[in-house]
């Protein structure tokens, strides 16, 4: 079993297998440790599938838009498989004056950053979309962004990683990291294996925490759990991404009919944090049909197929950290994705290769470090 490589990525999920064929694209040898026996198993593959810049923090707005504008467009050919990617838009939705609000925010913001974005009133939004409800009063409107197949792209990185000579090993679950002469080397299993590279990238989501302190660095995140469902099939009626200004539901109909919702139940800060319990409450799914129903009263007799559930590493502020560590040289933080992994997932991974070998970012990470969190008191 091989042991060593120049670069370990612990987390084989979106952002971890991203990182993985863009090294491996570059020449250099990576190794992947995935806690579960399959691959892209946690949030990667179990969110709504939004591919979105708008509501986004000013910190993430520039990877994001990056991503949108060089890396979605032709990720299917290149990775070759199609990730169902489509840019139809994004409406994000309010009920009333105080969502409006909240979106007003958010636009000034992202404009300041160059987004081709808008506020549009009821009668917009439904020349955008008839088929939403006429309780809308206005909405935020971003024409580049979009959604596409979780699974599929987490999997197509992970499917051209190994064809480019990356190794993967699943059910392996890192407990701890070790330095040697005051820099990274080891990475230990519960299964008593250790690995040894020159660098290492924790992108672990929430066991990121846990395994990070070990070498004295600690991130400040919350679990947080989001369930989703899948619709029946329905006659085609849009393929703009949907999301409203509570962050109450997103979602999108998707090749084949199908619509797929992201929600939760507003108790999630609740829960006790098991983050091998991916099982659905009633709670939730009652609770997203509630909130779907009140956007898009079209589907109250949509019969629910499917649901599933996946644990989303919170920080304190809600932004990734991505980040080299000053402290433990050779080890590099991408973790803290506060739901919004999946969509910047290629820019991350693009990012963290750039890291690696020291070539210029395609943004400046300094928003995005480990060591932004400080005291109050």
């Amino acid at each position: 079993m091989k042991t060593t490589a120049e670069v370990i990525i612990v987390g084989g999920g979106v952002v971890g297998n991203a990182a993985a064929y863009y090294l491996a694209k570059k020449g250099v040898d990576v190794l992947v440790l995935e806690a579960d026996d399959s691959i892209g198993h946690g949030g990667s593959s179990r969110n709504g599938g939004g591919v979105r810049q708008s509501g986004r923090d000013v910190r993430e707005l520039p990877y994001a838009i990056y991503g949108i504008k060089n890396l979605w467009p032709t990720l299917s050919e290149e990775l070759g498989v199609d990730v169902e990617y489509h840019q139809g838009g994004n409406l994000r939705l309010g009920l009333e004056e105080s969502h409006l609000d909240i979106l007003r925010g958010q636009v000034e913001r992202a404009t300041s950053l160059g987004l081709d974005v808008k506020m549009v009133d009821a009668k917009e939004v439904q020349e955008i979309c008839p088929y939403l409800s006429d309780r809308i009063v206005g909405a935020s409107w971003c024409p580049t962004d979009g959604h596409a197949n979780p699974m599929k792209t987490t999997l197509a990185f992970y499917k051209r990683a190994r064809e480019l000579g990356v190794t993967f090993i699943s059910g392996e679950k890192v407990v701890e990291l070790k330095k040697q002469k005051g820099k990274i080397r080891k990475v230990m299993t519960e299964n008593g294996n250790t690995y040894e590279g020159e660098t290492v990238i924790l992108a672990a989501g929430y066991e990121s925490r846990k395994i990070a302190q070990t070498v004295g660095i600690d991130i400040p995140m919350t679990p947080f759990f989001e369930a989703c469902l899948v619709t029946e099939m329905q006659p085609p009626m849009f393929d703009i991404m949907l999301g409203v200004a509570t962050a109450e539901i997103y979602g999108h109909q998707c090749d084949h009919g199908s619509f797929v919702f992201g929600s939760g139940t507003g108790l999630e800060a609740t829960l006790e944090p098991k983050l091998d319990d991916l099982r659905i409450s009633a709670l939730d799914v009652s609770a997203n049909c509630r909130a779907i129903m009140k956007y898009v009263p079209m589907l109250k007799d949509a019969k629910i197929v499917r649901s599933w559930g996946g644990w989303m590493d919170i920080t304190h502020d809600h932004v990734p950290v991505i980040s080299k560590v000053s402290e433990v040289p050779g080890l590099i933080l991408a973790c803290g994705m506060s739901g919004h992994g999946f969509g910047t997932g290629p820019a991350v991974g693009l990012m963290l290769s750039q890291m690696v070998l020291d070539e210029p970012l395609i943004c400046d990470s300094t928003p995005l470090r480990y060591d932004r969190f400080k005291s109050d008191r």
